[in-house]
């Protein structure tokens, strides 16, 4: 009887350590420069800021690009602001946009967006941050933390960078404006980059309900693309592209974990049109 009980005590023990070290594996996707944070967007719906210099130059499809909008909608742009808060096929788009987790983000109740210069690996570097926000109709029952990182890799070509999308939780993946309620379901996120005239890429489970959430089909913690390349080796949640000459380079098809779409090039194939843009 002891034994037995003594085993069931270590066997939760040994549970909990675990449970715990996967927690803490996770946190690791999220870069905790002090420098990204060193801005603030103020608390807003469908906002952006005006065009913030990243300290160095990006070759992103032959146009240099020394800065981008951080966009409350969880993106960047690198040629002009995006109000627009539900997610589009990002093969519909006419902007250049990277786009960690693209959905309708409301910081007008919990955490602001948070940006800023810092460095990488010793290389010049810019972050943005959505830590614990929550979603449009300023309902924070669920919350989200991701970010993007764009670093300097000039020391190879000018204009050459990598960028990351870094995500630590995904609880929640629409807004109540994109048909959804409490968070889940209707319009829901899309996660990829455009540079706005036919080249694109999609991670899969964009626009899929239930997919890119903790535990999900594609959950976008559980997985990762190309993070061993990154500064700190592989790390789920992390993924990781490498811009050379102005191209987002297709990685080796050994790398990416299950549930990531690896299409690169001339744009994904049957995403549909994007939707009208609904008033709130």
């Amino acid at each position: 009887m002891k034994i037995t009980l003594k085993n069931k005590i270590v066997g939760t023990m040994l549970a909990s350590l675990l449970a715990l070290s996967a927690t803490n594996a996770q946190a690791t996707a999220i870069r905790l420069n002090t420098g990204f944070n060193n801005n603030t967007l103020a608390a807003n719906d469908d906002g952006s800021t005006g065009l913030i210099n990243f300290g160095f130059t990006i070759n992103f499809f032959g146009n240099n690009r020394t800065g981008g909008y951080v966009n409350t909608n969880g993106n960047v742009t690198l040629d002009s602001p995006l109000r627009t808060f539900t997610p589009f096929a990002l093969s519909t788009t006419n902007q250049e946009i990277l786009a960690p987790f693209f959905a309708d983000v409301d910081t007008r109740t919990g955490p602001l967006v948070s940006y800023g210069a810092d460095t990488v690996g010793g290389r010049n570097a810019f972050g943005a941050n959505w830590i614990d926000v929550c979603f449009y109709r300023r309902d924070c029952s669920l919350t989200n933390s991701f970010q993007l990182v764009i670093i300097d890799r000039s020391d190879i070509t000018a204009g050459d960078f990598d960028f990351e999308f870094n995500i630590d939780d995904i609880n929640w993946e629409t807004g109540d404006a994109s048909s959804g309620t409490g968070g889940l379901g209707g319009d829901s996120a899309r996660v990829g980059w455009s540079n706005g005239s036919g080249r694109t890429f999609e991670l899969a489970g964009s626009a899929v309900n239930g997919a890119f959430l903790n535990g999900g089909p594609s959950s976008l913690i559980s997985n990762e693309l190309n993070s061993d390349l990154s500064v700190g080796g592989t790390t789920m949640g992390r993924y990781f592209f490498q811009v050379r000459n102005g191209n987002v380079v297709q990685p080796p098809s050994d790398v990416p974990a299950p549930g990531v779409l690896t299409l690169f090039g001339f744009g994904l194939i049957g995403l549909g049109l994007a939707r009208r843009k609904r008033k709130k």
